[in-house]
């Protein structure tokens, strides 16, 4: 189905503007991840419309949705499920919990215990979890949309750099200037915002991603982006301040998010600027900085994008 990553991502990011403004982009890297297989991890100030608009992408597919709210009291068997014994039958069942659906928020994830947020582990990378030693699949799609609040950190678990590295890509909802705070409110005083979103209409199915999916997995990538890419993976490691830079299951995600924006923006092959757009989404969160680093994350990126020579074709 030609132009079928692209149709999606039309869709999707035209239902969600329709009640939420402004956030156009952070719903179209949220598609492209989710095209690509991968999960999200959205980062925002409180009051940013972060749940809003995991909510608002997850209502404008036809898949199923569950959403978590992460507290410093949630057990692991809260999330994958746990057997109970069922005293009409007198059988021992599994109970399965709300991991069990193609869409899955993780709201305020450093809210909860290492412990709690391990349980996410296997999910996420094996598309699996275990319970009581029987092992059962995860539905197919599957994501995992995780909110996390980068400044109020008292009381919260800082996510550890192995389950960081479960997210394909980092997406930072920011702060509107006063225009768009003008905006927001003319959307809420028409009835849109945060309680607009269950108000919403899938605009796509399963079977669209699936076909997206496929579209994204055939873009064809040249030998020589294939050297950029690993260029870009290999130079992290030389950036100041930076104690441990992106991994080779980095460069897979990177490789993977970019053929995604590439099938999103409706091209069958893979160009320099697609990876140099997926790179600010896909490897910020995955530096690991020293004490004496001098820029964050984001703006280490940036650096590396310059030092980096783009190929010619």
């Amino acid at each position: 189905m030609a132009g079928a990553a692209r149709l999606l991502a039309e869709r999707v990011v035209s239902n969600v503007s329709s009640v939420l403004y402004g956030l156009e982009e952070q719903a179209l890297m949220i598609v492209a991840a989710l095209v690509a297989g991968g999960h999200v991890l959205l980062e925002g100030v409180p009051g940013v419309a972060k749940t809003s608009l995991a909510r608002a992408v997850a209502a404008s597919l036809r898949l199923s949705f569950r959403r978590i709210q992460f507290t410093p009291d949630l057990l692991p068997s809260d999330i994958i499920g746990t057997v109970v014994y069922d005293q009409r039958s007198g059988e021992f069942r599994v109970r399965r919990g709300p991991i069990f659906a193609n869409i899955v928020l993780a709201d305020e994830i450093n809210r909860a215990s290492p412990r709690t947020q391990s349980a996410l582990l296997e999910a996420m990378q094996e598309r699996q979890v275990t319970i009581e030693g029987e092992t059962y699949r995860l539905p197919e799609p599957f994501m995992v949309i995780a909110t996390q609040n980068p400044v109020e950190m008292e009381g919260t678990f800082p996510l550890p750099e192995a389950q960081l590295d479960r997210f394909l890509a980092r997406v930072v909802v920011p702060l509107p200037d006063r225009r768009g705070i003008r905006e927001i409110l003319a959307v809420a005083e028409r009835g849109g915002g945060g309680e607009a979103v269950s108000r919403l209409e899938p605009v796509a199915g399963p079977e669209e991603v699936e076909a997206a999916r496929r579209e994204a997995a055939s873009v064809r990538v040249d030998p020589e982006l294939l050297d950029y890419i690993a260029a870009l993976v290999e130079e992290s490691h030389r950036l100041p301040g930076v104690r441990l830079g992106a991994s080779p299951r980095a460069g897979v995600a990177l490789l993977r998010f970019s053929k995604a924006l590439a099938a999103l923006e409706g091209r069958g092959y893979l160009i320099p600027d697609d990876v140099k757009r997926a790179a600010r989404y896909v490897l910020p969160h995955r530096l690991v900085l020293g004490l004496d680093a001098e820029a964050p994350a984001d703006r280490l990126v940036e650096e590396l994008l310059r030092r980096v020579p783009v190929p010619v074709p």
